[in-house]
């Protein structure tokens, strides 16, 4: 089942932070779609709920080195 959820991604600082945490989010099985913004530092990510879970999405991020809230 589609689901979506949007994320605090504190520490991204440039567009390279934000293409990093976009291109780890979109290589994740089940994501569907994904959208990251510097400012204010989110990212917004839809998923099949069937093969993700949101503490994937929040361990990816935080492995890559961010903090998510």
């Amino acid at each position: 089942m589609r689901q979506s959820i949007r994320l605090i991604v504190e520490g991204m600082h440039c567009e390279r932070c934000v293409h990093s945490v976009s291109t780890l989010l979109q290589a994740l099985p089940g994501v569907l779609e994904v959208g990251v913004t510097l400012e204010p530092g989110a990212a917004v990510v839809a998923y099949d709920s069937s093969l993700c879970a949101p503490d994937a999405l929040r361990r990816a991020i935080e492995n890559a080195g961010f903090d998510v809230r």
